[in-house]
């Protein structure tokens, strides 16, 4: 007896085996043949049906019987008419409820599956429309008829009869060549006073140093177009000082059109840059299109981290019956949807840099149970009508690599108030960049040989200082009086919109704010270049005092 058979018999004798069928026999097991190899003949025998010797089946194989169950069908008439059956005021009725729903960014249509959207939707703005025009078109003139050696010459099939008809098909189609060419502009981010100020209509582009096209290569899409297929909920992060100049149209065109199950919000960043009357203005702007948030990304001392959380749990409640739901971050580089992932977290859980393209590749992380956010690095869809000094300033590329970034100098200084430069580098009286540039690097000690001064590194210095907010700078909210919510506040109106205070400490004296707040009040009519002072940026002393501020109570 072999080592093995000793040692299944000593286990079968302790009782060791851990088998608890082990006292069932099968039928026909016995020394000869085991109980696996009596299943299995089992099975080859049960694959056959039983025959008689006339070879007529007397007992059918299993799964083959062909005896059918006797049944009866219920005598009612519902069987044999239209189940769902709607009337066509009613399916109008319903279709304007549905569109009117669906344009009211906060509200969310749940259950589409089970809804014919295929009938509510308007049929014209919808790709099949185009699909069966093509189908229409090639049953009239097949290619056979119009092409190879069967051609035939005929009339030209056209769909107008008379001149007339032909004359307004014509100014149709013109008015529809506009409209796409209206959209492109939308979608290319070049729309309003950009597009009538621009001056090089018609003119061919100029070459662009590589550095420009950073944030538009194939693995870039590649990893926003994983982030947004994976992802319920997808979140546009903007800039707060230029939310129109980071806002990706051609991204939201896409998720509108091709992923319109998918839920996308706006998150205004950077808002602690911006006085809060212009955040204000941004986000009642933007909520016309999509549910908008004002965020201040900061582990210690944020803003708006619980609204935005708030937000995700409502989302999750909506898809209870998924497993979990994730969230995608898009947007421009360095907007930062990395740090709004640390400020959620808090702490750091993925790499933060003032430098764009510091997040590489996709990353997932854990938010709460069934919550999952997704981080992607920042993308830059092509504009022809973007200049290099857009990009630069957008904060799109890395300065240090730009050559002769003293050329971009004048496009910092015409964002920027005067007096903000003057408070910032204490610097007056300078006709030109070239002269500021020049004051700035001998007074910073910035020299070359034979004293020449350094207006490269300079002109870099300035750069970084404009996209770290060290500069106070944003773009206008855009304003209109037609609704309550657009009102001026009277006396703080200034050429860049609605001017923000600048914050004092507790304790210290409001006598200059409340005197301008007396003469606003008597209407006295301030100029707008007086208006326009009252707002002086953000110091680093306001910050200091803040934080000595909340460090007691923390």
């Amino acid at each position: 007896m072999g080592t093995g058979k000793k040692e299944a018999t000593r286990r079968e004798r302790q009782g060791k085996t851990g088998d608890g069928m082990a006292n069932v026999r099968t039928k026909g097991e016995n020394f000869y043949r085991s109980a696996k190899k009596i299943k299995t003949l089992n099975m080859f025998k049960d694959g056959k049906a039983q025959r008689n010797a006339n070879g007529d089946i007397t007992k059918a194989a299993s799964y083959q019987s062909r005896d059918i169950p006797n049944a009866r069908i219920e005598p009612n008439r519902k069987w044999f008419g239209n189940t769902r059956v709607i009337s066509q005021e009613a399916l109008s009725s319903f279709r304007e409820a549905v569109a009117e729903r669906a344009a009211d960014p906060y509200q969310v249509l749940l259950k589409t599956n089970k809804l014919p959207m295929s009938l509510i939707r308007d049929g014209s703005n919808t790709n099949g429309l185009k699909e069966h025009q093509a189908k229409i078109a090639v049953e009239n003139a097949p290619f056979s008829d119009t092409f190879g050696p069967k051609a035939q010459r005929k009339r030209v099939k056209l769909s107008v009869g008379t001149l007339e008809d032909l004359a307004g098909e014509s100014v149709k189609m013109h008015d529809t060549y506009l409209d796409r060419l209206d959209q492109a502009k939308l979608l290319s981010g070049t729309s309003g006073q950009d597009a009538e100020n621009a001056e090089n209509d018609g003119q061919l582009t100029t070459a662009r140093e590589p550095v420009f096209s950073k944030g538009q290569s194939k693995r870039i899409w590649n990893e926003l177009y994983k982030v947004i297929d994976s992802s319920d909920v997808v979140i546009h992060v903007l800039d707060a000082r230029d939310p129109e100049g980071t806002r990706c149209r051609s991204i939201e065109k896409y998720i509108r059109e091709e992923a319109p199950h998918k839920h996308l919000i706006f998150v205004l960043n950077k808002c602690d840059l911006v006085p809060t009357g212009v955040a204000a203005s941004w986000v009642r702007h933007l909520s016309k299109d999509h549910p908008t948030l004002a965020f201040h990304a900061s582990i210690t001392n944020s803003f708006g981290k619980g609204s935005l959380i708030q937000l995700l749990r409502q989302f999750s409640s909506l898809h209870s019956d998924r497993k979990q739901v994730s969230v995608g971050f898009i947007g421009y580089p360095n907007t930062g949807k990395s740090s709004i992932i640390n400020t959620l977290r808090k702490k750091k859980v993925c790499t933060v840099a003032p430098i764009p393209g510091e997040t590489k590749v996709w990353q997932y992380i854990t938010l709460m149970k069934r919550i999952y956010l997704i981080d992607c690095p920042g993308v830059v869809p092509p504009s022809n009508n973007d200049t290099e000094e857009d990009i630069l300033l957008r904060g799109v590329v890395r300065v240090e690599n730009v050559e002769n970034p003293e050329q971009y100098i004048p496009g910092v200084l015409k964002r920027v108030q005067p007096r903000h430069i003057e408070r910032t580098y204490e610097i007056k009286n300078y006709k030109d960049s070239t002269e500021f540039l020049s004051i700035l690097a001998r007074k910073g000690g910035r020299l070359l040989r034979a004293g020449e001064p350094d207006v490269d590194g300079v002109a870099k210095m300035v750069i970084n200082d404009f996209l770290r907010g060290k500069i106070p700078w944003y773009t206008p909210p855009p304003y209109s009086g037609e609704k309550e919510g657009d009102e001026k506040i009277e006396g703080r109106e200034g050429r860049l919109g609605e001017m923000g205070r600048k914050r004092k400490r507790d304790g210290s004296e409001a006598a200059p704010s409340e005197a301008q707040s007396a003469d606003a009040a008597d209407g006295s009519g301030k100029s707008e270049a007086s208006a326009d002072e009252e707002f002086e940026g953000f110091s680093d002393s306001d910050e200091e005092s803040d934080a000595e501020e909340k460090e007691p109570s923390g």
